[in-house]
Parts: C-alpha cells; structure tokens; sequence
C-alpha cells in the first residue's frame, strides 16, 4: 500500500498528517488558513504536502478534508463557511499544484466515518459526527458508510435556523454568510460563541477566553457557556428526532 497524506483544511488551520504503507501515522505538520486568500490556501497545502514528502522520503497519495462541498456537475465548491473556496475549482486548482490526482470529501462526513471506524462511536450502527469550530458541520453514518444525499448535503445541520427561539437575540437571529439569518452556525461556531460574548455586553475574546475566564469565576463568560450548552443542547434534539442515532461524537476547536 502507497504512502497517504490526509489534509484537514479548516477555517483556522491546515493540518497534515503522512502516513506510512501500513497506514501508521508517522508525522503531522500544520500551518495557519490563509484567510480569505484563494491563492495563498492553495500554495499552503502544497507546501504542507511537499514537506511531508521530503520528511517521509517518498511521494504519497493525497486526500483533502475540506468544508462544504465539490460539485461534481461543475467542479466548484459550495457550502464552504471559508467562504472564499465558494465557487472556486479547487479540486482542478489543487491537482494542478501537487501535479497528481487527489480526492476530496466533506470534514465532517470524514469525521464521522473515521470515528465511526475506529473512534469514539466504533461499533455504532448509526453515527451522527458534528464539527464545532469555524463553522459548524455534522456528518451521517450509518452502517458504516457515509450518507452523502443527493445534493452532497446530508447532515449540514449548521444551516438549518436554531430551533425553539426563546431570547430576543435569537430571532430573526445574526446574519450568516449563506444569506440567511439565524442559522445554528451563527451561534455555534467559534466565531458564533465570540459574538454571542459581545452581544451580551462581554469583551471582545475569542472561544478559548471565554472558556478559561468561566474556569476562573468569570459570571459573563459562564453565562455565555451556559447559553451556549443550551443551544446546543436544542439544536441536537432536532437532529435525534429525525435520525435517532446510537452516538453522536463532537469534534472540532470547540468540542473540548
């Protein structure tokens, strides 16, 4: 079996890992999502796989774990909350830089089928994978195999608007970049949390300075950890009345 090199292209970081003919983990490399920068994230992958080559000695088959979608009608991804991949050829754009095939499928659905392998749902017959981080994802699994849907959309819950509205924030909700507003991503995700803190009359923080101020006493970041878990907790239900999965595996920078 060939040497591999998985890519996670997240909205804040892109991670490498090389594997070896035995599929052992060998090494992992990342650098940092050149933001809004079409150009600059290809040149990044390319450079991610290029060192891993020379640290592993040999050439490796790629695949790429990227949000939203390809279309396989048009070759341009959709549904991306790294918005600057939207209705771009990446698939095409890449290939042309590593000069080598190379496959493609959503973050999340990779998540959930290697969690649903090998991880925390292993065993599992039906799993629902959720991404927490720069945006917000879910993949579905089951029998062991992903449910991708005919428009390659199966389990985009971050889109569908956040069920039961209850606070006055809540509805209409927050603009989304998909041209809705108040979608789950917009409270959900990192960014999301971020600005859920402000709205509420706390400072402008990131994710995990909220966390570590509610780990010190902080009434304001507890409270939106608090909101935060609730509405979670309700957009999830949605999820579980319609699929009744036997495990639901969170992942992601906010599932810790």
């Amino acid at each position: 079996m060939a040497y591999r090199i998985g890519i996670d292209l997240g909205g804040t970081k892109i991670e490498a890992a090389g594997l070896d003919a035995e599929g052992a983990l060998r090494l992992r490399q990342r650098l940092p999502t050149p933001a809004h920068d079409y150009d600059g994230t290809i040149a990044a992958v390319a450079t991610l796989v290029a060192s891993i080559e020379r640290d592993m000695g040999r050439a490796a088959s790629v695949g790429i774990a990227i949000p939203g979608t390809i279309v396989v009608e048009t070759g341009l991804v959709k549904n991306a909350n790294s918005v600057w991949l939207n209705g771009r050829p990446l698939g095409h754009d890449v290939e042309a830089a590593l000069g080598r095939p190379v496959r493609f499928a959503n973050d999340a659905n990779c998540f959930a089928l290697s969690e649903a392998a090998d991880g925390a749902a292993a065993g599992c017959g039906t799993v629902f994978g959720v991404i927490l981080g720069t945006g917000v994802g879910g993949g579905i699994v089951i029998g062991g195999r992903v449910l991708v849907g005919a428009n390659a959309i199966a389990g985009e819950w971050g889109h569908n608007p956040l069920p039961a509205p209850r606070l006055p924030d809540e509805w209409p909700g927050p603009p989304c970049y998909c041209g809705r507003t108040g979608c789950i991503e917009t409270f959900l995700s990192g960014p999301g949390l971020a600005a859920d803190h402000r709205r509420h009359g706390g400072t402008t923080i990131d994710g995990p300075a909220i966390v570590d101020g509610a780990a010190a006493g902080d009434s304001q970041c507890r409270a939106t950890l608090d909101r935060y878990a609730e509405r979670l907790a309700r957009a999830l239900a949605g999820v579980i009345n319609i699929i009744d999965p036997d495990a639901i595996v969170l992942g992601g920078g906010l599932s810790t």
